[in-house]
C-alpha cells in the first residue's frame, strides 16, 4: 500500500520505514533498468490522465535537446479531491524520494515540487523533507525547489504548472512538457521563440509526475514491479488513493486496490444516507457522470471507460435521490467557465453561455430554446483548446443530460424554484473526525479571476 499506516513525519521514522530503499535500488539499477521496472509494473499516473509512467519517462529521457527536469505535481485542485494532501501529511518523504527516483532515470540534475500556497501544512512538511533527505546524502547532487503556486484550477494542468514555475500566470502552452520543457529556448510561454537570443535552442524535456505516481514509484523500485502487480487487475495494476464525498454517511479518503467495486468503496464510506438511496457520481469534472446503474463498475481505468466515464483522480462525489441533476450540471459548467483561462474563446465564452443557459432552465424560466442552444455549444467548447477545460465541460454536462433527461424536462414543463444544489465540492480540509470542510468562496469567483465582495 502507498499510504502509511501513521504518519512518518521525521526522517529516522521514514527511514525505519524502509525509506531510501527505492533510491538506492534505482542507482544498483541504473536509469534505463530503472524506467523498465516501472514499465514492467504497469504503474499509470495518477493525476488523471492515467497514462503510462514508465513510457513517459521513457520518452522524455530519449527526447530533443537541453536539459531534462521533473515536476512533481501537487497542485491539487480538482473538485472533490483530497488525496495527494493526504499523501503529502502522512509520507511526505516518499514524495521527495520519488522525485529524485525519476530524476535520476532521466538524468535530470534539478526538479521542483509545485503545489498551491494555500497549502501550508503541506509545504511545511515538504520542505522539511527535502532538507533533511537532502542532508542525509539521500539526494545526492540533486536540487529540489518547492514551487508555491495560485489557487487558481489551471495550476494543476501541466502545461500552465510550468507557466507558474517559470514566474507567469497559469495560462497553459500550447506545446506539452517532452517537447516544450521548464525554460526552454525554443519557445517561451505564449511567446514564438528566442529570436535574437544567443541561446542555443533547447527544448529541455520535462516530465511532470502527479505525487501519488512518484510516491509509488519510489515504493515499486523498493519492492519490485511484481509486488506491485500482486495487488489490482493485469491491465490496472496496484493500488489508488481515492477520496468519497457527498450523499454518503462517512466521507473520507480510501487506499483500495484497483479493480475494487465502487459499491463496495461506497459501502466503506457508509453507505448513503438515512432515507435516501444513489442517484449518480462524478469523478471531479473530468469525466462523464456515473448513474447510479453503473456502481457495481469496477475501479480501474478500463472500467470505467466501459461504462462511458473515467477514473480521473479518483475524487468522487456522490449525489442522492434529492438532487436535481440539472442544478449539478449548472454548477459545474460554472466552475469550469470560471477557472477557464481565455486564451481560447469557444471554451471560454462556450462554457459561459452554457452555465447561463443551465442557470435559465434550473431556476423555471428555460425554454426548449435554451436546450438547443447548450448544444450548439458543446459542440464548439473544445475548438482549438491549449488544454483539457473545454473537453471537461462537454463531457460533464453533455453525459448529464443524457442520463437524467427527466430532471431537465421536469424543470422546463414544471418551473418553480430549483431544488437545494451542493455547491462545487472543492474540499479545503478533512478533518481528523471525518469532518469536510469545502471552500464556499468560489461562488464569489468571477470569470476574470477576481472576488466579488460578500
Amino acid at each position: 500500500m502507498i499510504l502509511p499506516a501513521a504518519a512518518l513525519t521525521n526522517l529516522d521514522d521514514y527511514l525505519a520505514a524502509g525509506g531510501g530503499e527505492g533510491l538506492r535500488a534505482a542507482r544498483r539499477l541504473g536509469p534505463e533498468a530503472t524506467i523498465d521496472e516501472i514499465t514492467a509494473a504497469g504503474l499509470r499516473g495518477r493525476g488523471g490522465g492515467g497514462f503510462p509512467t514508465g513510457a513517459k519517462w521513457a520518452s522524455v529521457r530519449s527526447a530533443g535537446g537541453g536539459r531534462r527536469y521533473v515536476v512533481a505535481n501537487g497542485a491539487e485542485g480538482e473538485p472533490a479531491t483530497f488525496k495527494d494532501r493526504t499523501l503529502m501529511r502522512l509520507d511526505p518523504y516518499r514524495i521527495v524520494e520519488g522525485t529524485a527516483i525519476a530524476a535520476f532515470a532521466l538524468g535530470a540534475r534539478e526538479a521542483f515540487l509545485a503545489t498551491k500556497a494555500a497549502f501550508s501544512r503541506e509545504i511545511a512538511l515538504l520542505r522539511r523533507a527535502v532538507v533533511e533527505l537532502g542532508a542525509a546524502g539521500l539526494l545526492g547532487d540533486l536540487t529540489i525547489t518547492i514551487v508555491e503556486g495560485p489557487d487558481e484550477y489551471l495550476f494543476g494542468e501541466e502545461k500552465a504548472l510550468l507557466e507558474v514555475i517559470e514566474g507567469r500566470d497559469p495560462l497553459p502552452r500550447t506545446l506539452p512538457p517532452w517537447q516544450h520543457g521548464l525554460f526552454a529556448t525554443v519557445a517561451m510561454g505564449w511567446e514564438s521563440g528566442a529570436a535574437g537570443s544567443d541561446l542555443e535552442p533547447a527544448s529541455n524535456p520535462t516530465a511532470v509526475n502527479n505525487v501519488e505516481t512518484l510516491a509509488a514509484a519510489a515504493h515499486i523500485l523498493a519492492r519490485g514491479a511484481t509486488w506491485y502487480r500482486s495487488m489490482g487487475t493485469a491491465e490496472s495494476p496496484g493500488t489508488i488513493i481515492t477520496t468519497v464525498v457527498g450523499a454518503v454517511r462517512r466521507p473520507g479518503v480510501h487506499e483500495v486496490e484497483l479493480g475494487t467495486r465502487f459499491s463496495d468503496l461506497l459501502e466503506r464510506c457508509g453507505g448513503p444516507l438515512p432515507g435516501r438511496s444513489f442517484k449518480a457520481a462524478l469523478s471531479g469534472v473530468s469525466n462523464a457522470v456515473l448513474a447510479a446503474d453503473d456502481f457495481g463498475v469496477a475501479l480501474t481505468y478500463e472500467g470505467l471507460q466501459a461504462v462511458g466515464s473515467g477514473l480521473g483522480a479518483a475524487g468522487f462525489v456522490v449525489y442522492d435521490d434529492q438532487t436535481d441533476m440539472v442544478g449539478v450540471a449548472r454548477e459545474m459548467s460554472r466552475f469550469l467557465s470560471v477557472e477557464s483561462c481565455g486564451q481560447c474563446p469557444p471554451c471560454k465564452q462556450g462554457s459561459m453561455g452554457i452555465a447561463q443557459r443551465l442557470w435559465q432552465i434550473e431556476s423555471g424560466i428555460g425554454t426548449d430554446d435554451d436546450l438547443g442552444e447548450i448544444n450548439a455549444l458543446l459542440r464548439t467548447v473544445t475548438d482549438a483548446n491549449r488544454c483539457y477545460l473545454g473537453t471537461e465541460v462537454q463531457q460533464v454536462v453533455s453525459s448529464i443530460m443524457r442520463a437524467f433527461p427527466g430532471d431537465f424536462v421536469a424543470r422546463l414543463e414544471q418551473g418553480g424554484p430549483a431544488l437545494p444544489t451542493a455547491l462545487v465540492p472543492l474540499i479545503k480540509d478533512i478533518l481528523e473526525d471525518g469532518t469536510v470542510v469545502y471552500d464556499t468562496r468560489h461562488r464569489l469567483k468571477q470569470p476574470d479571476w477576481t472576488y466579488v465582495e460578500e
